[in-house]
């Protein structure tokens, strides 16, 4: 089973454990999600919704997700609002991190 955005129920429940922060700017989830501002929305960091994995599956707040969009993320982080926020290759989280040195591909299901 996959929830709405494809995504596995096991790699959303490892997601949900593993994020509990914006994996970009670090923004605590809120647990009332009145505010867009730290409310948690699913990210691929690589921008393939086919590659559905825990390396390429991610938590980030909404502003971030709005702001990267379908960008690539070595453009995004020279973007106005990374700047702004200091999001850099350096402050983001680990699995961001591990991402940009090794991206997840998608693996062929025969």
């Amino acid at each position: 089973m996959a929830n709405r955005w494809g995504i596995p129920t096991d790699v959303e429940a490892i997601v949900r454990k593993r994020d509990t922060k914006c994996v970009y700017c670090g923004i605590v989830f809120s647990s009332d999600n009145n505010s867009r501002k730290d409310k948690p929305s699913w990210e691929h960091i690589v921008n393939d919704i086919r590659i559905n994995g825990t390396d390429n599956i991610a938590l980030c707040c909404m502003s971030c997700n709005a702001s990267k969009g379908s960008k690539l993320l070595v453009d995004w982080f020279e973007s106005d609002y990374c700047k702004k926020k200091e999001i850099t290759v350096d402050s983001v989280d680990e699995v961001v991190k591990v991402a940009l040195k090794n991206p997840p591909k998608l693996i062929n299901k025969k």
